[in-house]
Formats: C-alpha cells, sequence, structure tokens
C-alpha cells in the first residue's frame, strides 16, 4: 500500500492528466460521456433489481439497490472514463498542490459535468425507447417514487445528502489511490457504493440519469425545473463533500512535514 504522501502525488499526476485531456475537448467530452452512461447502467440495473423488491415492501430494498448500484462506479475505474464527482476530489488535491491552477481545474470540472450530462440523458433515452421500465412495471414505479421522494426535499437537504455521498465515494477514490491490488480497489469501491445508495444519500450524476428516465418516459413523473433544482444542490453538496472534506483534507494530512533543520556544530570553533 502506498503512503499517504504518495497518493498525494498519485492524485496530483492524475489532476495534470485531467486537465491536459480537457485540453482536447472532444475527447474529454466523450471520456466524461462515457462516464454518465455506466452511472446510468447501475441505475437502471438498481430499478430493475431493486424494484420488486420494494413494491413488495421488503426491507431488503435499500441492500440490494445498493449492492448492485457498485457496478457504476466499478466500470468508471475500471473501464476508463471520467466522472466529474471523483474529479472534484482529484482537482481539488491537484489545487492544493500547485499541480494545475485553479481555473484550469474549473474548466475541466465544467467540462466533465457536461459530458456526464449528455451520456446520462442520451443512456435514459435508450432505455425508455427499449421499453425497459413498461416490461418491468416495479422498475418504472422505483422510478417514480424515487422522483417523488427527492422533489419533495430542501435544497438543504440535498446539499447535505450530497456532501454525504461524496464524502464516501471520494473516500473510496482516495483509497484506491492507495491500493496496488485491482481485488481491494473493486472490494473498497462496493462497500463505499453500497454505503451512500443504502443511506440514501445523493450523486449528481445518477440522478441525471434518474430525472433524464422521468423526463423521457411521458408519464410526468418529474419537470425540467425539478431537475434543474436537484442538480445544482446536489452538485454543490458533491463538491463539498468530495473537494474539501475529502481531497483538501488529505491534501493537508499527507502533505510531508519538512525535516528539522539542524544547527551547525560549533563546538570546535572558538568563541
Amino acid at each position: 500500500m502506498k503512503t499517504l504522501a504518495q497518493a498525494l502525488s498519485v492524485q496530483s499526476d492524475a489532476a495534470r492528466a485531467k486537465v491536459a485531456a480537457a485540453r482536447r475537448p472532444g475527447r474529454y467530452l466523450v471520456a466524461s460521456a462515457l462516464a454518465g452512461a455506466y452511472v446510468g447502467v447501475g441505475v437502471v440495473l438498481m430499478v430493475a433489481t431493486a424494484g420488486p423488491f420494494l413494491a413488495a415492501g421488503s426491507p431488503a430494498e435499500r441492500l440490494v439497490a445498493g449492492s448492485v448500484f457498485a457496478a457504476a462506479l466499478t466500470l468508471v475505474v475500471f473501464a476508463g472514463a471520467e466522472l466529474a464527482t471523483s474529479a472534484m476530489l482529484v482537482l481539488a488535491q491537484g489545487v492544493a498542490t500547485r499541480a494545475v491552477r485553479a481555473r484550469a481545474a474549473v474548466g475541466s470540472l465544467a467540462l466533465c459535468l457536461a459530458g456526464n450530462l449528455a451520456g446520462s440523458m442520451v443512456f435514459a433515452w435508450l432505455v425508455v425507447q427499449a421499453g425497459v421500465l413498461r416490461s418491468n412495471a416495479a422498475a418504472g414505479d422505483m422510478v417514480a417514487s424515487m422522483l417523488a421522494a427527492k422533489q419533495h426535499e430542501s435544497g438543504g437537504q440535498l446539499l447535505a445528502r450530497g456532501i454525504l455521498c461524496n464524502v464516501l465515494v471520494c473516500a473510496a477514490i482516495w483509497a484506491c489511490g492507495r491500493l496496488t491490488s485491482e481485488a481491494g480497489k473493486a472490494i473498497v469501491l462496493f462497500w463505499a457504493v453500497l454505503a451512500f445508495i443504502a443511506s440514501g444519500f445523493e450523486h449528481v450524476v445518477a440522478n441525471m440519469t434518474t430525472f433524464s428516465l422521468g423526463l423521457f418516459s411521458g408519464e410526468g413523473w418529474t419537470t425540467w425545473p425539478d431537475f434543474a433544482r436537484n442538480v445544482l444542490w446536489v452538485g454543490l453538496g458533491n463538491l463539498v463533500g468530495g473537494a474539501i472534506v475529502v481531497g483538501l483534507a488529505y491534501a493537508l494530512v499527507a502533505r510531508p512535514t519538512p525535516s528539522p533543520v539542524t544547527p551547525p556544530d560549533r563546538s570546535h570553533h572558538p568563541v
């Protein structure tokens, strides 16, 4: 396992790579769109498998949902894609270590969010066209239930849930930067995702797919203003949780401590 200082160096290098990749916006948008689609896979898998448990009133619903949603972040990390919520950690640490400039980091994150949104919406549109929510009524009912709950949460609740979510996601990404075992990384990702889904926390990119499913379904489950409101508050919460609570905290904790300066030995010099 890498030391904290070594892990911070890894994330600083990753921040440089993200900023450099964003200078080719076409490629970066495609990589970000793939991440949006991969998270969408997790959302659809979650409602398809946990929906019947919800319909039956089973208390295992959240456990099932959290267990299968781990596929999303696992695909992002191992297939290789640009996810905004993990970029919040990486870019913040890159700025803190002066590996990248703040302006470049903000531009890279904004481009990543745009790509995530595009990928999420295209994936959701394809799911609706495929009739997945019609063929699995419990899945459709779960999407409707999730959207109804999100629309009744206050801005403060969404912000707090967004912070808590990305603390877990970014703690997992930070841990992955320390680990050298691929199996170990997969295990950490699984437990972090299980924790945030089962606890009811909010992930901005996952919500992009959930709201898009509601909009494209034609069932009137949500509206564009509700979509924008959720993305704003949850996105801000994710930013605080990922960039500040985890990112800057570990940038401080992991920064190498300078060695104390030893005063010169004057014992053999005349006074």
